[in-house]
């Protein structure tokens, strides 16, 4: 999908899974329908979940069924309670509510009693064949599979060594249940999978009950059906696992089972999600953590200042589809960019300040300025900043020998402060390195608000803030992490690390900013104006503010590639 057809409002994309659930209840297939978001507790959800928990749960907001959060931790030596944590934090700030919480390991008795049933069955067997044995025998993709020599082994005899697989009695890599299905498929899911497999790790919920863990192929459908799911939504690398998935529901006699549907998962360029990678970027503390701003993680957008509201418009927009894309991260900052001007309150920061004197002002005087909170609405009125002989303003809004069309402080323009008066240049001191320190000003009294009694017009309107009240913070400006579109395209797990863009966090320190800015909540966003989107960062303390760059005012984005 081109992106000018996704940033066109009016197109809205067709929902081809609400096409098959529409389908199936006309046919009386099922009579309610339910969802479920199944994540890894292994690390924490990025852009990508983010898609996924909007289509699952928006699927089941839409036909008025349920939703259930179910962890997949069949995997104990990768999981954590943290991530457990972490991703139902990371829902509920979305805006999404589950009607339970489950984890695969609820399941486990009942998944370890199919495995039983496949046995009898004489479908599934213990196979000795060591890992690299099993991958030689499995053929390619030109290549039929070629049987294990244990395929055919009794039924007993697999009952007998399963349990003793279950009881401990084997050490890990010996032995594994497989699946008896054909090593003839076109299919490679398909040829005899591994379903069981042994660890003696403990486990974050089930302590040390099991020494035996299903695979991720086994338990999902399994998984699935008992929690009464109808339509199992999940990303397009699935759908070659999808006749494994119907299989194991159809061999393990599971009546009116689940409807695996696919989609195409979310590739936003100059993003990494593999949690395999960044894991290592935080691990070689290449980033401060999971919810580093620069990250593609929903705690670090959080984090950044985005709004759940923009992320869900953001996924909206991109729609439901079965084709690989990757979208430009411009978009996702048009989002952000077009919620926060139509609800961030304003203020004005100074980010480098530059001292301005204004000589005709009278030394002992204030004045309150009246400014609008949010010019879109005016609801929320206007709030006073304090005016004075001396303020802060930006040292790129002064030019001793400006070049053409500059519409600043200079010798030869006239400017508006903005909500104050007019003022012009007078002269400056500098250090003995030649750096202008202080520029003085005079200043019209009668052209405050911008009106003057003989009508003239100024093009540049500048901010300040005054330098006896106004308070000190730090400023974060985040840019984007990698320097290449797709650094997830990269060999192994080190080279990513060189396409790291050296400028992705800017650091400024003794920024001046509204005085009242000091009684912010963490993650309270502002418009600074003229120079973007801000939030207050959880690392602030009292004393001491941090702000970070949430998004320009305009796509910057977009320009730099």
């Amino acid at each position: 999908m081109e992106e000018k057809e996704i940033l066109n409002e009016e197109v809205k994309p067709s929902n081809f899974i609400y096409d098959f659930i529409d389908e199936d209840l006309e046919k009386g297939v099922y009579e309610k329908i339910q969802t479920r978001f199944p994540p890894e507790p292994n690390g924490y959800l990025h852009i990508g979940h983010a898609k996924a928990i909007c289509i699952d749960f928006g699927t089941a907001e839409k036909y008025g069924g349920k939703c259930n959060l179910r962890l997949d931790d069949t995997n104990p030596t990768k999981e954590d309670v943290e991530y457990v944590d972490a991703i139902k934090e990371d829902i509920k700030w979305l805006g999404f509510k589950w009607d339970n919480v489950y984890f695969a390991s609820d399941y486990f008795d009942f998944i370890y009693e199919c495995a039983l049933k496949l046995i009898d069955k004489g479908l599934a067997y213990i196979d000795e064949s060591t890992p690299d044995q099993i991958r030689e025998l499995r053929g390619t993709l030109t290549e039929a599979g070629k049987e294990s020599p244990y395929r055919n082994r009794p039924i007993a005899e697999t009952k007998e060594l399963f349990e003793k697989m279950t009881k401990g009695e084997i050490d890990e890599g010996k032995m594994v249940l497989r699946a008896k299905i054909d090593m003839s498929s076109s299919n490679l899911n398909m040829r005899d999978p591994i379903i069981y497999r042994v660890l003696k790790v403990s486990h974050h919920r089930t302590g040390d009950k099991w020494c035996v863990y299903p695979m991720y192929d086994f338990a999902h459908p399994l998984s699935d059906a008992k929690e009464g799911v109808t339509h199992s939504l999940c990303s397009l690398e699935f759908e070659n696992h999808r006749p494994l998935y119907n299989w194991v529901l159809e061999a393990c006699d599971i009546p009116t089972p689940p409807r695996q549907i696919e989609f195409a998962r979310m590739n936003v360029n100059y993003t990494l999600t593999s949690k395999r990678k960044c894991l290592k970027l935080v691990n070689d503390k290449l980033v401060s953590g999971w919810d580093d701003p620069r990250m593609a993680t929903v705690c670090g957008m959080r984090r950044r200042g985005y709004p759940a509201k923009a992320i869900r418009t953001f996924v909206d927009k991109i729609g439901v589809s079965k084709a690989y894309s990757v979208i430009d991260y411009a978009l996702l900052e048009s989002c952000v960019r077009d919620y926060l001007n139509e609800n961030a309150d304003r203020a004005m920061a100074v980010l480098r300040p530059l001292k301005v004197v204004i000589d005709n002002y009278p030394a002992d005087k204030t004045e309150e300025i009246e400014v609008d909170i949010n010019p879109n609405k005016p609801e929320k009125g206007k709030k006073t900043v304090t005016f004075s002989r001396e303020i802060f303003i930006e040292q790129d809004d002064f030019c001793l020998n400006p070049p053409g069309k500059y519409f600043r402080l200079c010798p030869q323009k006239e400017v508006r402060l903005k909500g104050a008066y007019y003022v012009k240049y007078a002269s400056h001191e500098e250090d003995e390195n030649g750096n202008i320190t202080v520029v003085h000003c005079t200043f019209d009294p009668e052209s405050r608000g911008g009106e003057t009694p003989d009508g003239r017009k100024v093009k540049g309107t500048l901010h300040w803030v005054s330098c006896e009240h106004c308070a000190s913070a730090d400023i974060r400006l985040y840019d984007r992490l990698f320097n290449v579109e797709n650094p997830s395209d990269e060999e192994g797990v080190s080279s990513f690390a060189d396409n790291l863009n050296p400028e992705s966090l800017t650091v400024l320190t003794d920024c001046k900013i509204d005085a009242d800015l000091v009684n912010s909540a963490v993650g309270d966003t502002f418009q600074f104006m003229r120079q973007g989107y801000f939030c207050l960062d959880k690392d602030s303390a009292e004393g001491k503010l941090i702000f970070n760059r949430t998004v320009g005012l305009k796509d910057s984005f977009s320009k730099k590639k």
